[in-house]
């Protein structure tokens, strides 16, 4: 009877992670989307220094490590991983793959471009001297940065949506 009652605590410790993915990877997912079709849009109307500091001010909230921020997005990391790593003896072969594919469109098709393009432009934005740069090297950093910092959004938005969707698919299956 132990036995039994170890694996319900176990079965019941994978479906709290499932709901805590689930739910941090929409937090993270409505948070890239808002950007997609709100922020970036509203803020695309001003002038070049203007879009430069606006997006320069609301990055360095996250530069500096905003604690509900980086609890939210490193918190759907790690949740993630442990789902996988749960899930691998709470479900059945089907499930588990539909856990393997949206994580891994998670991890890969949200966390990754994050991590290798938006950060880096992000950093590169915080390293410009937006004050002391004139009209013309303004005008080309945005062309630069605000370009494929929207078209990597856009894929991590859709990726996001579809891995979310995956996730809420899973919890209703089980």
């Amino acid at each position: 009877k132990s036995t039994r009652g170890g694996r319900l605590v176990i079965e019941n410790f994978f479906l709290l992670t499932l709901i805590l993915s689930t739910l941090l990877c929409a937090l993270v997912t409505g948070l890239i989307l808002g950007f997609a079709i709100v922020v970036m849009p509203g803020i695309a109307k001003f002038s070049d220094k203007e879009f430069l500091l606006a997006f320069k001010h609301m990055d360095e909230v996250i530069q500096r490590n905003q604690p509900i921020f980086m609890l939210i997005w490193v918190g759907s990391i790690l949740s993630v991983i442990a789902s996988i790593i749960l899930g691998k003896n709470n479900l059945s072969n089907y499930n588990f793959y539909l856990l393997c594919i949206a994580s891994g469109l998670y991890l890969l098709g949200v966390q990754a471009p994050t991590i290798r393009f938006n950060i880096p432009l992000n950093n590169e934005l915080q390293r410009l001297d937006i004050s002391n740069s004139d009209e013309s090297a303004l005008a080309l950093f945005r062309i630069k940065f605000e370009s494929p910092w929207n078209r990597w959004n856009v894929i991590r938005s859709l990726n996001g949506v579809i891995a979310v969707c995956m996730l809420q698919l899973l919890l209703l299956q089980i």
